[in-house]
């Protein structure tokens, strides 16, 4: 059933439709930059996301014809300087923007559930780290994908650089890093960094078109497939191979697995409706 998600701010929306956690960052007037309420806000409802029946893959998105600006820039100089105007030491400000980061780009990229990223114009330095964070990315002719961080004195942040690393390699991330080039969005499709271009007043359509079919699939067998990429990022190949065995078999006797052979005997699509959402 369909929901609406309180994420106790206007800086952030979210709602459950056809079995997708759409989340939309929600600062038009700011191209969607982030706020300390968004990003708090984001980590819960990811969170919530994560662990709920009703939702089988999460859809992020912008308000306004923006993705996310990534820091408020605007913010920034009031205060002068991203550090300026507190008094809260830096240790600690470093430890809770991990904490933040673990819960936004971390879970987007580590939950056991497939995560999409549509992108209706700028995602730029930490914005771009969350798209990058998701498994698929959609673009549109308004996309517009840039680092951005040198262009205000920072290094970076969100795992842009992590990220870019190995969707295009060492080199061109360094080169997209140092030089902050923007890239529209056909360049970035043909990078690699969106897996589909389709035209601006399609993209919402499309984009939950592809979440809501990921998220009627087999969750259990997506979860697998999730955590077996991630480990083919962290071990070599006879690890990899000796962890994905487990989950392998553990789908080979789940309810989605003897629907769907059932299926394929019988000539007619899989039905499917085993919800597992907890580990891989």
């Amino acid at each position: 059933m369909d929901r609406t998600i309180d994420t106790g701010t206007d800086d952030l929306l979210a709602r459950v439709e056809r079995g997708v956690g759409v989340v939309v960052l929600n600062r038009p007037e700011r191209r969607n930059a982030l706020s300390a309420d968004m990003v708090a806000a984001l980590a819960a409802v990811l969170a919530d996301l994560e662990v709920a029946d009703d939702v089988g893959s999460v859809l992020l998105t912008g308000a306004g014809g923006a993705f996310c600006a990534g820091g408020d820039v605007k913010g920034f100089a009031a205060r002068g300087g991203e550090g300026g105007g507190t008094t809260v030491p830096q240790e600690e400000r470093a430890q809770r923007q991990q904490r933040l980061q673990r819960a936004t780009t971390g879970r987007l990229h580590a939950m056991g559930k497939p995560t999409v990223a549509a992108l209706p114009g700028a995602a730029a330095g930490a914005g771009l780290g969350l798209a990058l964070g998701c498994d698929l990315r959609i673009g549109c002719p308004a996309t517009v994908i840039a680092t951005a961080f040198g262009k205000v004195g920072l290094s970076g942040d969100y795992g842009t650089a992590w990220l870019l690393s190995r969707l295009v390699g060492p080199s061109r991330a360094r080169r997209l890093m140092f030089l902050g080039e923007r890239l529209d969005g056909q360049a970035a499709h043909e990078l690699g960094l969106l897996d589909w271009m389709v035209d601006t007043d399609e993209l919402d359509a499309f984009a939950l078109s592809i979440a809501a079919g990921l998220a009627a699939g087999p969750r259990q067998a997506l979860a697998g497939m999730k955590a077996n990429l991630l480990d083919a990022q962290r071990y070599g190949l006879d690890d990899a191979m000796d962890r994905e065995v487990p989950r392998h078999l553990e789908c080979g006797v789940s309810e989605d697995h003897k629907e769907a052979v059932q299926a394929f005997v019988e000539k007619r699509p899989p039905v499917f409706g085993a919800r597992t959402t907890g580990d891989a």
